[in-house]
């Protein structure tokens, strides 16, 4: 789904899961040192409860073995009035490409209805990339 309400209300939508037994998700895992977790949480906004951290069963696409667990984020807050901006569906489908996901769900993400960023984002972008890279400094100068 992509109808998670954003932390702060610039009006677009962002991506969630949502239990769906004739749906699938897919996605990208990573694997996560214990230190990352954090900056993971604190990026999200797990800590004020804009997602929570949830443990679920994946099947890699390129492993026939049994599922493994791993965690996601989902949240509760959804608004069926949103729509993602066409700058987000355009990170999703060069995220899906660049990870080889499957042609049909690239092509799903394509279709997917998109609003233009909106004025709030906009001008929100700028802040939000400068705490995201302090945090990747921080992060660095401590490795």
């Amino acid at each position: 789904m992509l109808d998670k309400p954003p932390l702060l209300p610039i009006g677009e939508g962002f991506a969630n899961i949502v239990p769906d037994a004739a749906s699938a998700v897919l996605g990208v895992a990573y694997e996560v040192a214990d230190e990352v977790l954090p900056i993971l949480d604190l990026s999200e906004g797990v800590l004020i409860g804009n997602y929570e951290r949830r443990t679920i069963a994946i099947e890699l696409l390129d492993d026939a073995g049994p599922p493994v667990d791993a965690f996601t984020l989902v949240s509760k807050r959804r608004d069926a009035a949103l729509l993602p901006s066409t700058r987000y569906m355009a990170l999703l489908i060069e995220g899906a490409l660049e990870h080889g996901l499957p042609a049909e769900y690239i092509e799903f993400l394509r279709r997917v209805p998109a609003r233009a960023p909106s004025l709030s984002a906009k001008a929100l972008r700028p802040w939000i990339d400068g705490a995201l890279a302090a945090m990747r400094l921080r992060r660095d100068r401590t490795r």
